[in-house]
């Protein structure tokens, strides 16, 4: 592997990861709401989805995706489900917290994500985004081995996944230091609130895209 196309790989890479989605925001949702364990198995799910395109990428699966209109419907209205039952999910604690706005224990006693619960929501929120798909159908092509090796390209996933977990990890952390303001009632409503809405929105931008 070039180790020149490594790094330009990550560059790439690292401007895809910091820039405002789905994964952030989930983060922001999962760790004042679940703690810090569980906003780590937000990232595993991201990781252990990042295989899963890059394997289907490797092995030409993925390619459907751009070449039938009909495939990349389907995908991409399964995430848009996915991402808006976030939403609604998150909204609707909001609401029912709301209701009981002047009895603070409801509001503590919201049930947190699991961790597998939390792996889970990972994997599903990057699994159903067809983006990621084409991310990696878009970038493989440029910076990938002649050859085509099998190595070279997980090569490729494990640099974009190590950058995941850098970038997302340091958020879990960051969120766990100001634990005192994220833990009060009103915040986690209020959280749950623009979460919902940031979901929704995504879901919604997530069905108007074209498969060109």
């Amino acid at each position: 592997m070039d180790w020149n196309n490594i790094f330009t790989f990550i560059a790439v890479a690292t401007l895809l990861v910091i820039s405002p989605g789905p994964n952030g925001f989930l983060i922001t949702k999962t760790v004042p709401l679940s703690g810090h364990r569980a906003g780590l198995a937000n990232i595993s799910g991201f990781v252990a989805a990042f295989y899963v395109h890059g394997t289907l990428s490797i092995f030409g699966i993925s390619i459907l995706l751009v070449q039938s209109a009909n495939a990349f419907l389907v995908f991409k209205m399964l995430g848009v489900a996915y991402l808006i039952w976030l939403g609604l999910k998150a909204l609707r604690n909001a609401i029912s917290k709301s209701i009981a706005a002047n009895n603070l224990e409801a509001v503590l006693q919201q049930k947190p994500t699991s961790i597998k619960g939390a792996f889970f929501e990972g994997f599903l929120t990057n699994t159903l985004n067809p983006k990621v798909s084409i991310f990696y159908l878009a970038a493989f092509p440029q910076f990938m081995r002649v050859d085509g090796s099998a190595f070279s390209a997980y090569s490729l996933v494990t640099a974009h996944s190590l950058v995941n977990v850098v970038w997302f990890s340091a958020m879990v952390f960051t969120l766990t230091k100001v634990k005192n303001t994220t833990s009060h009632p009103k915040f986690k409503t209020w959280l749950n609130s623009i979460t919902g809405v940031v979901f929704i929105g995504f879901g919604t931008k997530l069905a108007l895209a074209k498969s060109s």
